[in-house]
């Protein structure tokens, strides 16, 4: 009687452990980590198209990860996508001329905004605004275009 109760409880241990690791392997795989509240600073930029560019997305430069898209509104005045972007408090040397742009992870990976610093001495701080952008490439738009020119070449013979 007292094994059984030993294995039982062994097992509720080991199903518990198990539940653990895949709450936190669904949030490593999902990008989120509910743990780490970091302060920082926020900077916007407007985008054309943002494509499938979402929340939480991460922001980097050379690779390196130094933020996260916090929201994503829309401009009604000049008809773009403001991202607003939250940059963890160590990367503040970020010169106000750095430009930003979306990419995408792989062919089909998740979207993501890479910071390309500048050369100005000033540097970004709470508030500002990214005025060089350039938005995310649609693969719809781009085969579009591909099979448009190959349509038209064949059509002048």
């Amino acid at each position: 009687m007292q094994n059984t109760r030993l294995v039982e409880t062994m097992v509720g241990v080991f199903i518990a452990a198990g539940a653990a690791a895949l709450l936190m392997l669904a949030m490593k795989v999902s990008n989120l980590n509910a743990f780490s509240d970091v302060e920082g600073y926020e900077v916007t930029a407007q985008f054309e198209n943002i494509g499938g560019l979402k929340v939480l997305s991460p922001v980097s430069v050379g690779g390196v990860r130094i933020g996260r898209v916090s929201a994503i509104d829309f401009d009604q005045e000049d008809y773009e996508a403001v991202v607003t972007m939250a940059i963890n408090p160590q990367y503040d040397r970020l010169p106000v001329d750095t430009s930003a742009s979306i990419f995408t992870s792989g062919l089909l990976g998740e979207q993501y905004i890479g910071f390309e610093p500048g050369g100005e001495e000033r540097f970004l701080k709470d508030g500002d605004q990214i005025t060089l952008t350039q938005s995310a490439m649609v693969l719809e738009q781009i085969i579009g275009q591909f099979i448009f020119s190959k349509a038209s070449e064949g059509g002048g013979e």
